[in-house]
Protein backbone atom coordinates (compact mmCIF):
# COMPACT_ATOMS: atom_id res chain seq x y z
CA UNK A 1 0.00 0.00 0.00
CA UNK A 2 1.15 3.47 -0.92
CA UNK A 3 -0.42 6.93 0.40
CA UNK A 4 0.49 9.17 -2.42
CA UNK A 5 0.23 13.00 -2.65
CA UNK A 6 0.81 13.35 1.03
CA UNK A 7 1.71 16.55 2.82
CA UNK A 8 4.35 16.51 5.93
CA UNK A 9 4.83 18.71 8.63
CA UNK A 10 6.86 21.45 7.83
CA UNK A 11 8.13 19.99 4.76
CA UNK A 12 7.64 21.82 1.30
CA UNK A 13 6.13 19.60 -1.43
CA UNK A 14 4.37 16.10 -1.64
CA UNK A 15 5.58 12.95 -0.82
CA UNK A 16 4.99 8.89 -1.35
CA UNK A 17 4.81 6.81 1.49
CA UNK A 18 5.16 3.30 1.08
CA UNK A 19 3.61 0.88 3.79
CA UNK A 20 4.25 -2.70 3.59
CA UNK A 21 4.12 -5.56 6.18
CA UNK A 22 2.86 -3.12 9.12
CA UNK A 23 6.32 -0.81 8.70
CA UNK A 24 6.74 2.10 6.66
CA UNK A 25 9.04 1.02 3.78
CA UNK A 26 10.10 4.32 2.02
CA UNK A 27 8.69 8.45 1.84
CA UNK A 28 10.07 9.73 -1.12
CA UNK A 29 9.60 13.21 -2.22
CA UNK A 30 7.17 13.56 -5.52
CA UNK A 31 8.20 15.06 -8.39
CA UNK A 32 5.50 14.74 -10.68
CA UNK A 33 2.16 12.54 -10.36
CA UNK A 34 2.24 9.23 -9.07
CA UNK A 35 0.04 6.25 -10.76
CA UNK A 36 -2.13 4.76 -7.96
CA UNK A 37 -2.73 0.92 -7.72
CA UNK A 38 -5.34 -0.75 -6.54
CA UNK A 39 -4.86 -0.23 -2.98
CA UNK A 40 -3.36 2.85 -2.54
CA UNK A 41 -4.88 6.25 -1.03
CA UNK A 42 -4.51 8.92 -2.51
CA UNK A 43 -4.11 11.58 0.43
CA UNK A 44 -4.78 14.55 -2.02
CA UNK A 45 -2.25 16.98 -0.68
CA UNK A 46 -3.64 16.66 3.01
CA UNK A 47 -1.69 16.49 6.11
CA UNK A 48 -0.48 12.78 7.23
CA UNK A 49 0.75 13.00 10.88
CA UNK A 50 1.55 9.64 13.33
CA UNK A 51 -1.41 9.60 15.72
CA UNK A 52 -2.45 11.98 17.89
CA UNK A 53 -1.72 10.34 21.83
CA UNK A 54 -3.75 10.82 25.00
CA UNK A 55 -1.55 11.16 27.30
CA UNK A 56 -3.77 11.57 30.82
CA UNK A 57 -7.53 10.23 30.86
CA UNK A 58 -9.38 8.32 33.18
CA UNK A 59 -11.18 5.65 31.01
CA UNK A 60 -12.49 3.45 34.24
CA UNK A 61 -13.99 6.65 35.46
CA UNK A 62 -15.74 7.66 31.73
CA UNK A 63 -19.64 7.76 31.44
CA UNK A 64 -20.14 7.91 34.85
CA UNK A 65 -21.87 11.40 35.26
CA UNK A 66 -24.44 11.89 37.61
CA UNK A 67 -24.14 8.46 39.07
CA UNK A 68 -25.35 8.38 41.86
CA UNK A 69 -25.32 12.33 42.49
CA UNK A 70 -23.97 15.25 40.10
CA UNK A 71 -20.52 17.50 41.31
CA UNK A 72 -22.58 20.49 42.56
CA UNK A 73 -19.75 22.30 43.80
CA UNK A 74 -17.44 21.97 40.60
CA UNK A 75 -14.41 20.86 42.68
CA UNK A 76 -11.88 18.52 42.63
CA UNK A 77 -12.71 16.89 45.98
CA UNK A 78 -16.33 16.48 45.78
CA UNK A 79 -15.23 15.04 42.51
CA UNK A 80 -13.51 12.74 44.64
CA UNK A 81 -16.34 12.05 47.32
CA UNK A 82 -18.98 11.64 44.10
CA UNK A 83 -16.52 8.68 42.67
CA UNK A 84 -15.76 7.17 45.94
CA UNK A 85 -20.20 6.35 45.81
CA UNK A 86 -20.02 5.58 42.61
CA UNK A 87 -16.94 2.81 42.79
CA UNK A 88 -19.16 0.77 45.34
CA UNK A 89 -21.19 -0.67 42.30
CA UNK A 90 -18.20 -1.08 40.00
CA UNK A 91 -17.49 -4.26 38.31
CA UNK A 92 -15.35 -5.44 35.88
CA UNK A 93 -18.26 -5.72 33.17
CA UNK A 94 -19.25 -2.16 33.85
CA UNK A 95 -15.82 -0.60 33.51
CA UNK A 96 -15.45 -2.85 30.78
CA UNK A 97 -18.27 -1.48 28.89
CA UNK A 98 -17.58 2.13 29.30
CA UNK A 99 -14.48 1.81 28.61
CA UNK A 100 -15.08 0.01 25.22
CA UNK A 101 -17.42 3.14 23.81
CA UNK A 102 -14.73 5.62 25.31
CA UNK A 103 -11.90 3.95 23.41
CA UNK A 104 -14.33 3.98 20.20
CA UNK A 105 -14.72 8.10 20.50
CA UNK A 106 -10.71 8.34 21.13
CA UNK A 107 -10.35 5.92 17.49
CA UNK A 108 -12.85 7.93 15.87
CA UNK A 109 -10.69 10.87 16.86
CA UNK A 110 -7.69 9.17 15.62
CA UNK A 111 -5.91 8.64 18.92
CA UNK A 112 -3.87 5.38 19.15
CA UNK A 113 -1.90 5.82 22.05
CA UNK A 114 -3.90 5.78 25.58
CA UNK A 115 -2.29 5.96 28.83
CA UNK A 116 -5.44 5.66 31.29
CA UNK A 117 -4.87 5.96 35.36
CA UNK A 118 -7.37 3.35 36.86
CA UNK A 119 -8.51 3.89 40.66
CA UNK A 120 -6.95 0.83 42.83
CA UNK A 121 -7.79 2.05 46.12
CA UNK A 122 -10.43 -0.21 45.65
CA UNK A 123 -9.38 -3.67 47.75
CA UNK A 124 -10.65 -5.70 44.64
CA UNK A 125 -9.23 -4.12 42.01
CA UNK A 126 -12.01 -4.95 39.77
CA UNK A 127 -11.10 -1.50 37.63
CA UNK A 128 -7.66 -2.74 37.40
CA UNK A 129 -8.48 -6.43 36.27
CA UNK A 130 -10.88 -5.33 33.55
CA UNK A 131 -8.57 -2.80 32.18
CA UNK A 132 -5.70 -4.90 31.91
CA UNK A 133 -8.24 -7.20 29.62
CA UNK A 134 -9.35 -4.22 27.80
CA UNK A 135 -5.46 -3.30 26.98
CA UNK A 136 -5.20 -6.98 25.04
CA UNK A 137 -8.93 -6.53 23.70
CA UNK A 138 -7.84 -3.29 21.91
CA UNK A 139 -4.48 -3.75 20.78
CA UNK A 140 -5.62 -3.87 17.12
CA UNK A 141 -6.92 -0.55 17.59
CA UNK A 142 -4.95 1.30 19.98
CA UNK A 143 -1.44 0.70 22.87
CA UNK A 144 -3.08 1.05 26.40
CA UNK A 145 -0.48 2.07 29.28
CA UNK A 146 -1.75 1.66 32.17
CA UNK A 147 -1.19 3.78 35.18
CA UNK A 148 -1.73 2.38 39.20
CA UNK A 149 -3.60 5.48 40.59
CA UNK A 150 -3.87 5.70 44.45
CA UNK A 151 -6.78 7.86 43.86
CA UNK A 152 -7.69 8.25 47.85
CA UNK A 153 -4.15 8.30 48.21
CA UNK A 154 -1.38 5.75 49.60
CA UNK A 155 -0.37 6.64 52.88
CA UNK A 156 -4.23 8.15 53.61
CA UNK A 157 -6.17 5.20 52.33
CA UNK A 158 -6.18 1.46 54.38
CA UNK A 159 -3.60 -0.77 52.94
CA UNK A 160 -2.81 2.05 50.25
CA UNK A 161 0.67 0.57 49.63
CA UNK A 162 -0.22 -2.80 49.58
CA UNK A 163 -2.53 -1.94 46.73
CA UNK A 164 -0.28 -0.35 44.93
CA UNK A 165 2.48 -3.08 45.12
CA UNK A 166 -0.65 -5.60 43.91
CA UNK A 167 -1.15 -3.31 41.37
CA UNK A 168 2.01 -3.21 39.65
CA UNK A 169 2.41 -7.02 40.42
CA UNK A 170 -0.84 -7.39 38.23
CA UNK A 171 0.28 -5.52 35.30
CA UNK A 172 0.28 -2.01 35.71
CA UNK A 173 2.28 -0.49 33.38
CA UNK A 174 3.12 3.28 35.02
CA UNK A 175 3.10 3.78 38.98
CA UNK A 176 1.26 7.14 40.07
CA UNK A 177 0.31 9.01 43.20
CA UNK A 178 -1.60 12.18 44.28
CA UNK A 179 0.48 13.77 47.32
CA UNK A 180 -1.39 16.84 47.82
CA UNK A 181 -4.72 14.95 48.72
CA UNK A 182 -2.95 12.53 51.57
CA UNK A 183 -3.98 14.02 55.19
CA UNK A 184 -0.87 15.59 55.64
CA UNK A 185 2.35 17.39 54.17
CA UNK A 186 4.48 14.27 55.50
CA UNK A 187 2.16 11.98 54.10
CA UNK A 188 2.39 13.46 50.75
CA UNK A 189 6.58 13.62 51.06
CA UNK A 190 6.51 9.55 51.60
CA UNK A 191 3.94 8.55 49.34
CA UNK A 192 6.08 10.74 46.81
CA UNK A 193 9.50 8.34 48.36
CA UNK A 194 7.36 5.38 48.10
CA UNK A 195 6.07 5.30 44.40
CA UNK A 196 9.38 6.22 42.97
CA UNK A 197 11.15 3.60 45.31
CA UNK A 198 8.15 1.33 43.74
CA UNK A 199 8.83 2.25 40.22
CA UNK A 200 12.75 1.57 40.50
CA UNK A 201 12.39 -1.83 41.97
CA UNK A 202 9.82 -3.08 39.05
CA UNK A 203 11.12 -1.13 36.19
CA UNK A 204 7.60 1.07 35.63
CA UNK A 205 7.43 4.49 34.35
CA UNK A 206 6.04 7.12 36.56
CA UNK A 207 3.20 9.36 36.36
CA UNK A 208 2.23 11.63 39.19
CA UNK A 209 -1.26 13.50 39.91
CA UNK A 210 1.05 16.14 41.51
CA UNK A 211 0.01 19.44 43.27
CA UNK A 212 -3.84 19.66 40.98
CA UNK A 213 -4.48 22.32 43.59
CA UNK A 214 -4.72 26.08 43.73
CA UNK A 215 -2.28 25.82 47.23
CA UNK A 216 0.57 27.93 46.47
CA UNK A 217 2.04 25.89 49.35
CA UNK A 218 1.75 22.54 47.98
CA UNK A 219 5.10 22.07 46.39
CA UNK A 220 5.35 18.40 45.81
CA UNK A 221 6.92 18.93 42.28
CA UNK A 222 9.98 20.02 43.63
CA UNK A 223 10.34 17.00 45.49
CA UNK A 224 9.36 14.40 42.53
CA UNK A 225 11.71 16.33 40.15
CA UNK A 226 14.57 16.35 43.01
CA UNK A 227 14.04 12.22 43.27
CA UNK A 228 13.78 11.51 39.27
CA UNK A 229 17.32 13.65 38.95
CA UNK A 230 18.97 12.15 41.64
CA UNK A 231 17.91 8.59 40.37
CA UNK A 232 18.36 9.25 36.68
CA UNK A 233 14.90 8.79 36.05
CA UNK A 234 13.75 11.91 34.58
CA UNK A 235 12.84 10.72 31.03
CA UNK A 236 10.74 8.48 32.99
CA UNK A 237 8.62 10.05 35.30
CA UNK A 238 5.65 12.49 34.26
CA UNK A 239 3.93 15.58 36.52
CA UNK A 240 0.42 15.81 35.83
CA UNK A 241 -1.69 18.88 36.40
CA UNK A 242 0.63 20.45 38.55
CA UNK A 243 -1.55 23.30 38.80
CA UNK A 244 -0.53 25.25 41.92
CA UNK A 245 1.99 26.15 39.93
CA UNK A 246 -0.36 28.55 38.51
CA UNK A 247 -0.05 29.91 41.74
CA UNK A 248 3.82 30.07 42.43
CA UNK A 249 5.46 33.42 42.32
CA UNK A 250 8.05 34.19 39.86
CA UNK A 251 10.70 34.01 42.93
CA UNK A 252 9.99 30.48 43.43
CA UNK A 253 9.68 29.67 39.85
CA UNK A 254 12.79 31.28 38.86
CA UNK A 255 14.60 28.66 41.31
CA UNK A 256 12.57 25.76 40.25
CA UNK A 257 12.54 26.17 36.78
CA UNK A 258 16.38 25.39 37.42
CA UNK A 259 15.55 22.16 38.89
CA UNK A 260 13.02 21.12 36.59
CA UNK A 261 15.02 21.32 33.29
CA UNK A 262 18.07 19.45 35.14
CA UNK A 263 15.76 16.90 36.26
CA UNK A 264 14.36 15.69 32.85
CA UNK A 265 10.61 15.43 33.71
CA UNK A 266 7.82 15.91 31.74
CA UNK A 267 4.56 17.83 32.15
CA UNK A 268 0.78 17.22 31.01
CA UNK A 269 -1.71 19.86 31.25
CA UNK A 270 -5.26 19.25 31.45
CA UNK A 271 -6.43 22.62 30.20
CA UNK A 272 -9.92 22.28 30.25
CA UNK A 273 -10.64 20.22 33.08
CA UNK A 274 -8.28 22.47 35.51
CA UNK A 275 -9.96 25.49 34.01
CA UNK A 276 -13.29 24.06 35.20
CA UNK A 277 -12.35 22.65 38.45
CA UNK A 278 -9.77 25.16 39.84
CA UNK A 279 -10.08 28.46 40.88
CA UNK A 280 -13.41 27.28 42.74
CA UNK A 281 -12.67 29.07 46.05
CA UNK A 282 -12.00 32.37 44.58
CA UNK A 283 -13.98 35.30 44.35
CA UNK A 284 -12.76 37.93 42.20
CA UNK A 285 -9.82 37.77 40.88
CA UNK A 286 -10.20 34.02 39.52
CA UNK A 287 -6.75 32.24 39.13
CA UNK A 288 -7.04 30.54 35.73
CA UNK A 289 -5.85 27.29 37.85
CA UNK A 290 -3.67 25.72 34.88
CA UNK A 291 0.17 25.10 35.02
CA UNK A 292 1.92 27.66 33.57
CA UNK A 293 2.18 25.34 29.95
CA UNK A 294 3.70 28.40 27.77
CA UNK A 295 6.98 28.71 30.16
CA UNK A 296 7.96 25.26 30.72
CA UNK A 297 7.79 24.99 26.50
CA UNK A 298 9.83 27.95 25.96
CA UNK A 299 12.54 26.65 29.19
CA UNK A 300 12.52 23.82 26.94
CA UNK A 301 10.96 21.00 29.37
CA UNK A 302 8.81 18.43 27.50
CA UNK A 303 4.82 19.61 28.29
CA UNK A 304 1.63 17.89 26.54
CA UNK A 305 -2.12 18.83 26.41
CA UNK A 306 -4.49 16.33 27.17
CA UNK A 307 -8.19 15.00 27.79
CA UNK A 308 -8.10 13.74 31.49
CA UNK A 309 -11.66 13.18 31.79
CA UNK A 310 -15.14 12.25 29.81
CA UNK A 311 -18.12 12.36 31.37
CA UNK A 312 -17.63 11.93 34.58
CA UNK A 313 -17.66 13.56 38.23
CA UNK A 314 -14.86 15.43 37.63
CA UNK A 315 -16.04 17.02 33.78
CA UNK A 316 -18.89 16.83 33.08
CA UNK A 317 -18.52 16.89 28.79
CA UNK A 318 -15.85 15.91 26.66
CA UNK A 319 -16.40 13.78 23.32
CA UNK A 320 -12.89 12.33 22.98
CA UNK A 321 -11.12 15.14 20.39
CA UNK A 322 -8.03 15.72 21.57
CA UNK A 323 -7.54 18.74 18.83
CA UNK A 324 -10.70 20.55 21.10
CA UNK A 325 -8.64 20.18 24.28
CA UNK A 326 -5.56 21.81 22.26
CA UNK A 327 -7.77 24.47 21.19
CA UNK A 328 -8.56 25.45 24.78
CA UNK A 329 -5.36 25.01 26.07
CA UNK A 330 -3.71 27.09 23.34
CA UNK A 331 -6.78 30.15 24.29
CA UNK A 332 -6.06 29.25 27.76
CA UNK A 333 -2.28 29.56 28.14
CA UNK A 334 -1.95 32.26 25.49
CA UNK A 335 -0.34 30.25 23.19
CA UNK A 336 -2.25 31.74 19.70
CA UNK A 337 0.83 33.53 19.15
CA UNK A 338 2.50 32.84 15.11
CA UNK A 339 5.67 30.45 16.55
CA UNK A 340 3.20 28.75 18.63
CA UNK A 341 0.37 28.32 16.18
CA UNK A 342 2.94 26.62 13.62
CA UNK A 343 3.88 24.12 15.90
CA UNK A 344 0.79 23.61 17.78
CA UNK A 345 0.40 19.72 16.76
CA UNK A 346 3.66 18.99 18.80
CA UNK A 347 1.17 18.85 21.96
CA UNK A 348 -1.09 15.85 21.29
CA UNK A 349 1.66 14.03 18.94
CA UNK A 350 5.57 14.19 19.33
CA UNK A 351 5.80 15.81 22.94
CA UNK A 352 3.00 13.51 24.04
CA UNK A 353 5.14 10.19 22.68
CA UNK A 354 7.65 11.47 24.79
CA UNK A 355 6.15 11.04 27.87
CA UNK A 356 4.61 7.89 27.29
CA UNK A 357 9.06 6.92 26.12
CA UNK A 358 7.27 5.68 22.30
CA UNK A 359 10.76 5.87 21.22
CA UNK A 360 11.10 4.56 18.07
CA UNK A 361 8.03 3.37 17.81
CA UNK A 362 6.14 6.60 17.13
CA UNK A 363 6.45 9.00 13.98
CA UNK A 364 6.73 8.90 10.39
CA UNK A 365 10.07 7.43 9.33
CA UNK A 366 11.38 4.39 7.42
CA UNK A 367 11.03 1.68 9.35
CA UNK A 368 8.86 2.73 12.07
CA UNK A 369 5.43 1.18 12.68
CA UNK A 370 2.99 2.10 9.90
CA UNK A 371 0.51 4.00 12.13
CA UNK A 372 -0.67 7.66 10.83
CA UNK A 373 -3.45 9.35 9.73
CA UNK A 374 -4.31 12.06 7.10
CA UNK A 375 -5.75 14.71 8.72
CA UNK A 376 -8.35 17.22 6.56
CA UNK A 377 -6.02 20.41 6.66
CA UNK A 378 -2.72 21.48 5.47
CA UNK A 379 -0.49 22.41 8.52
CA UNK A 380 -0.88 22.59 12.13
CA UNK A 381 -2.63 26.37 12.10
CA UNK A 382 -4.95 24.85 9.37
CA UNK A 383 -5.51 22.00 11.62
CA UNK A 384 -6.60 23.95 15.21
CA UNK A 385 -7.86 26.33 13.24
CA UNK A 386 -10.48 24.37 11.50
CA UNK A 387 -10.49 21.56 14.11
CA UNK A 388 -10.09 19.28 11.08
CA UNK A 389 -11.26 16.03 11.24
CA UNK A 390 -9.39 12.63 10.61
CA UNK A 391 -9.79 11.79 7.37
CA UNK A 392 -8.11 7.79 7.48
CA UNK A 393 -6.66 6.54 10.77
CA UNK A 394 -3.81 3.22 9.93
CA UNK A 395 -2.65 1.55 12.19
CA UNK A 396 0.30 -1.20 11.69
CA UNK A 397 -0.44 -0.98 7.85
CA UNK A 398 -4.21 -1.36 8.21
CA UNK A 399 -7.09 1.12 7.96
CA UNK A 400 -9.45 1.24 11.08
CA UNK A 401 -11.05 4.23 10.68
CA UNK A 402 -12.23 5.93 7.61
CA UNK A 403 -14.42 9.35 7.30
CA UNK A 404 -15.91 11.22 4.44
CA UNK A 405 -15.39 14.76 4.34
CA UNK A 406 -18.51 17.19 5.20
CA UNK A 407 -20.37 18.70 2.44
CA UNK A 408 -22.79 20.96 2.99
CA UNK A 409 -25.39 21.90 0.52
CA UNK A 410 -27.56 25.52 -0.27
CA UNK A 411 -30.95 24.88 -1.43
CA UNK A 412 -31.68 27.22 -4.25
Amino acid sequence: MKIINARLRHQEGSYSIELEKGVIKTIIRQSTSTDMAVDDIDAQHKLVIPPFVEPHIHLDYAMTVGEPEWNMSGTLFEGIARWSQRKETVTAEDTRQRTLATIAMLRDNGIQHVRTHVDVTEPSLAALEAMLAVKSEVANILDLQIVAFPQEGIESFPNGRELMIRAVEMGADVVGGIPHYENTRDQGASSVTFLMDLAERYGRLVDVHCDETDDPQSRFLEMLAEEARVRGMGARVTASHTCAMGSYDNAYCSKLFRLLKNSGINFISCPTESIHLQGRFDSWPKRRGVTRVAELDRAGINVCFAQDSIKDPWYPLGNGSILRVLDAGLHICHMLGYEDLQRCLDFITDNSARTLCLGDSYGIAEGRPANLLILDAENDYEAVCRQAKVLTSIRHGNIIMQRQPEQITYPA
